[in-house]
């Protein structure tokens, strides 16, 4: 009997790609898809959104959590959800980072993978 995968495989820029359609779809702001296949040995797409505020923040993380269970696709884990100031969705080889703009302006992912190819969201 052949063994049925778990999770869908979805080509990693296809993943991207339906995330940040899920984060518009709750009113994401300024999404910045980055490719940083080949500088990072964790993942391969990079997600940032901003947020109106922490309400805002875990009502993004929790669209990616319910939207990544209907459609089957691998979730490893969150971090920041209690606080919802910087909230880290691991989609395996998407990991979405959702900021309130404060801290997003601090913290500069984007700075940090500035040399990361950037893909239409």
């Amino acid at each position: 009997m052949k063994k049925e995968k778990k999770f869908v495989q979805i080509p990693s820029e296809e993943k991207a790609r339906m995330v940040a359609e899920w984060l518009t779809d709750k009113q994401g702001e300024n999404i910045v898809i980055m490719d940083v296949s080949k500088i990072s040995s964790v993942t391969d797409m990079t997600l940032i959104v901003s947020a109106r505020g922490v309400k805002h923040a875990q009502a993004l993380a929790n669209q990616l959590l319910e939207k990544a269970a209907e459609n089957s696709i691998e979730f490893l884990g969150m971090e920041g959800q209690q606080t919802g100031e910087w909230i880290l969705v691991d989609l395996n080889d998407v990991l979405i980072h959702v900021f309130i703009d404060e801290l997003r302006e601090f913290y500069n992912i984007e700075g940090m993978w500035a040399e990361a190819p950037r893909l239409e969201a």
